[in-house]
């Protein structure tokens, strides 16, 4: 039986829950109040904490420049807030459609697309000149050419009315993360492995810096670092190879020339920036709100134990055995006040098939870790819904990697998890059950607790972000450094 108990509490993880992706429908509907309310209910009594919804741009703003359409958002936050539940919202900038579960089609706004009829160069591009739709490629971040706004202006817009429109919802702290989408999938990464453009698991994926734009930004950093000569990599392979096949990934391959690794320095150092520059523009559209910003990182798991980790640098994470790519991710969080959310925290090495040099669990580690070193809160999610209690047990072990303290907060805790996500296979009986004691084994066998303090997150008013990060002090940060030790299981297992 659940209690509550002062020091236990202290060990508390809060448990979210993803909703539906086509809650509010394409056309801006809020389909079934209802049916949504009784689940509600259902995740409120099962000791919940809160739900995490994706906002879509494709959908508030999809009139045109500027016209947004908050009202269907708007009844459904209440209703939540109805519920007794918190809410996590996601600014999604990208695409429904086209990722792994996706289920319903929502594209960017028209106006948009209608733009990207005439300049198809805003979207990501492959080498063979394949664009994706998903979402707008970095180099446009600052170009204005949507009628009169950058993308930037557009993402800042975007939140600033988000802030207007939920005024009452933040000031009464239903609201209490704000997750900024920066890519694919709500990812602040490439849309390097598409399903939609025939990827398949465990390909390594493509590079997407081929539209003009970003061609440009790298001949011109090119030839400022003396090499006017240097063309994007032509030698890195397609969708569904491996690592060895290509020129670029294989043993003393292009990627550890002095050549490659300039690609990869800029390549990644694209999307720091992007992320850095809409961070400032989220923590200036909510300063002085009790919210949390939050960003999304992939958890690219396949080729992890291959020297090359191709699939991480496709996706713009410059991560190999001997350089951290998602540390210097961490300092730039840390400088905006905010959260790293990451993926894949059900997954066991064990289950991956050996052909992929698969490790989630050793990525998981080393991203969490980084976070930590950095001094900032991290959060998670899984990557694909499971019902059983092996993958609750390893989310568990995650949340806390050295089990609780009976005497007061644990070694090392995530801020949150959330469980992707509410179907109507999770509300199947068997499977609610064992939802349901998850969700008391991931508070620490504590009853649900209203009030955020008891378990040190109380959030105070969101201040303006720290000065930018000088170059060399990001490049430190790529240092690698071990991970903390992790319990090989939980301590508090949902079949224990």
């Amino acid at each position: 039986m659940a209690t509550l108990n002062k020091n236990m509490l202290l060990n508390y993880v809060p448990v979210y829950v993803m909703l539906p992706l086509g809650v509010i429908n394409v056309d801006n509907v809020f389909e079934d109040p209802d049916g949504l309310k009784e689940q509600l209910v259902q995740l409120r009594a099962a000791g919940v904490d809160g739900v995490m919804i994706d906002v879509w741009w494709g959908i508030i703003e999809q009139k045109g420049p500027k016209e947004y359409d908050w009202s269907a958002y708007k009844s459904l936050f209440q209703l939540v807030h109805k519920c007794g539940l918190k809410l996590q919202a996601i600014m999604s900038f990208h695409q429904c459609g086209g990722n792994v579960g996706d289920v319903v089609n929502i594209p960017l706004p028209k106006w948009v697309l209608d733009i990207g009829e005439s300049d198809p160069d805003i979207f990501y591009t492959n080498r063979s000149g394949i664009r994706d739709q998903e979402y707008l490629s970095i180099g446009v971040d600052n170009k204005p050419i949507f009628h009169g706004r950058t993308a930037i202006e557009i993402y800042s817009d975007y939140m600033k009315s988000f802030r207007e429109n939920m005024s009452d919802l933040l000031q009464s702290e239903v609201i209490v993360d704000i997750e900024v989408g920066l890519g694919p999938a709500g990812e602040l990464r490439y849309p390097s492995y598409p399903q939609n453009q025939g990827w398949q698991f465990p390909g390594i994926g493509e590079f997407q810096c081929y539209d003009k734009y970003l061609r440009e930004s790298f001949k011109a950093a090119a030839a400022k670092a003396g090499h006017s000569e240097w063309e994007l990599p032509d030698d890195a392979g397609t969708y569904n190879d491996v690592p060895e096949s290509t020129e670029f990934f294989k043993t003393n391959g292009t990627y550890l020339t002095e050549k490659g690794k300039f690609f990869l320095t800029w390549y990644s150092n694209q999307l720091l920036n992007h992320g850095d520059q809409i961070l400032d523009e989220a923590n200036k559209a909510f300063l002085g709100c009790k919210v949390k910003l939050a960003i999304k990182v992939s958890g690219i798991h396949w080729w992890y134990k291959a020297p090359n980790h191709a699939a991480e640098l496709t996706a713009g994470y410059y991560n190999l055995d001997d350089r951290d790519g998602y540390r210097p991710i961490a300092k730039i969080v840390s400088r905006h006040h905010a959260i790293l959310n990451f993926t894949c925290l059900e997954m066991r090495d064990s289950e991956q098939s050996s052909d992929a040099q698969s490790s989630p669990q050793k990525l998981v580690q080393q991203v969490l870790s980084g976070g930590w070193r950095e001094n900032i809160e991290v959060a998670g999610e899984n990557a694909l819904s499971r019902y059983d209690a092996t993958a609750y047990n390893q989310i568990i072990l995650n949340a806390r990697p050295q089990g609780v303290n009976k005497d007061g907060p644990p070694k090392l805790r995530m801020y949150g998890v959330t469980y992707l996500r509410l179907s109507d296979d999770l509300m199947q009986q068997s499977n609610f059950d064992i939802f349901k004691k998850f969700v008391v084994k991931m508070h620490a066998d504590q009853d649900y607790c209203s009030d955020p303090e008891k378990y040190n997150h109380g959030i105070p008013p969101l201040k303006r972000s720290e000065p930018k990060i000088p170059v060399d002090v990001l490049n430190e940060a790529t240092k690698p450094i071990p991970p903390f030790p992790w319990d090989s299981e939980t301590d508090m297992k949902v079949d224990g």
